[in-house]
């Protein structure tokens, strides 16, 4: 009988000094762990890292990522685009094969209290993981980006970590640490530079703004190309040609249109509307490259 399978999707607070990403990356590197995928954004300065396996060897592979993103990333000195509070700034288990949700919360906080014992940096609970209500979002979680997490501890008991703190660590922040269903990473760019088209669009199809269900969206400027960065966190309710039919209407309200499209990380076969529209403003598709389950049989070498 197969062992239960965990996906595990860290997100690291850099993506323009490829040799840090790579040093992050190799540190994971965890005996029956798998990696599907990496990639960083400079604009964004992120890197999205996708690991599979059972369940002690993820949780260890997570933690070992955790360990050297702290070391080696200092966010008093990062910027970039994406919001973050920690430099391991999200690290969600997600199940695959033979493990309930519920399995990998119990997951989610034993990951959360290894991150503080080993690495002293504190941690938040989030989405089916959450410790209280008010932090199933991660929006509201990453409220105030690092900087201003950082003075709210201080002055807020209803703002401090969950697991370790009071304080942040100085350079490595917190971390996020979650369970929950797939989510697809999906950034659509504008034949524009105006990026107040982009977070006018992402304001009307986000689901706190009244729009789409189960979709996170903000518009910023990347590489001067106006773009509406997404989270979708339930394609099965909200299917990826739902969401680009609804950017591509409100975009020529604008005078504006799709360009193209970029998929971060991987997306389930189920998530592959073949022949829709969306799928087409990809340069290449490679199902492969791109298709969880097919990943499962084709990881990566780990970095060395």
């Amino acid at each position: 009988m197969p062992e239960p399978l965990i996906e595990c999707v860290p997100n690291f607070s850099e993506g323009r000094n490829p040799a840090v990403v790579e040093a992050i990356v190799a540190a994971m590197a965890v005996d029956g762990v798998s990696l599907l995928d990496y990639s960083r954004d400079a604009d964004h300065n992120r890197s999205v890292v996708t690991i599979v396996g059972p369940p002690a060897a993820i949780v260890e592979s997570a933690l070992r990522g955790v360990g050297k993103a702290a070391e080696l990333i200092d966010l008093t000195a990062q910027r970039g685009a994406h919001p973050r509070i920690g430099a391991a700034d999200v690290i969600p288990f997600v199940p695959v094969r033979d493990i309930s949700l519920e399995q990998c919360v119990l997951l989610a906080r034993q990951a959360g209290a290894e991150i503080w014992s080993r690495f002293r940096v504190p941690v938040y609970f989030y989405e089916a993981a959450a410790a209280r209500p008010d932090r199933a979002l991660l929006e509201e979680v990453r409220r105030g980006q690092f900087e201003g997490l950082r003075d709210a501890v201080r002055r807020e008991v209803a703002r401090r970590p969950d697991i370790g703190g009071p304080d942040l660590h100085p350079t490595a922040g917190a971390s996020a640490v979650g369970a929950r269903r797939f989510l697809i990473a999906w950034n659509l760019y504008l034949d524009t530079a105006d990026v107040a088209t982009a977070r006018s669009i992402a304001r009307e199809i986000r689901a706190s703004g009244g729009g789409l269900t189960g979709v996170k969206a903000m518009g910023v400027l990347a590489g001067g190309e106006a773009q509406i960065s997404m989270n979708i966190t339930d394609f099965r309710q909200t299917p990826l040609s739902q969401v680009y039919a609804a950017v591509e209407e409100k975009a020529r309200r604008f005078g504006a249109k799709v360009a193209r499209g970029e998929l971060i990380g991987l997306i389930p076969e189920a998530a592959a509307e073949r022949e829709s529209e969306w799928l087409r403003h990809f340069h290449e598709f490679d199902p492969e490259a791109r298709i969880l389950e097919r990943k499962l049989n084709r990881p990566l070498e780990w970095p060395v």
